[in-house]
């Protein structure tokens, strides 16, 4: 995608809920995902959980946009929101 935005997401190895997020989001176009590893750092964890206030992995950002976990990202997807916000438009 050109002139996408910027895709974090906050995970673990064995999280089947980031693998369905990160499926979901190459699905959708997305070619670089920036993975932040929780499980193997714990000061990344800290991070997560002063940024978002939440334990659960994955988190996901597109762009400044705290988008939440799997669940909200597909909400988002259903919704016609996501293609626009990975396309940089805000929602």
């Amino acid at each position: 995608m050109s002139n996408a935005s910027r895709v974090l997401m906050y995970s673990t190895a064995v999280c089947p809920f980031c693998v369905r997020a990160e499926q979901l989001l190459r699905a959708r176009g997305v070619v670089d995902i920036e993975k932040v590893r929780v499980d193997l750092d714990p000061a990344r964890r800290a991070e997560m959980l002063e940024r978002t206030a939440r334990r659960t992995v994955p988190q996901i950002y597109i762009g400044e946009t705290h988008v939440g976990g799997c669940d909200e990202l597909i909400a988002l997807d259903r919704a016609g929101k996501l293609l626009p916000l990975l396309a940089g438009a805000c929602v």
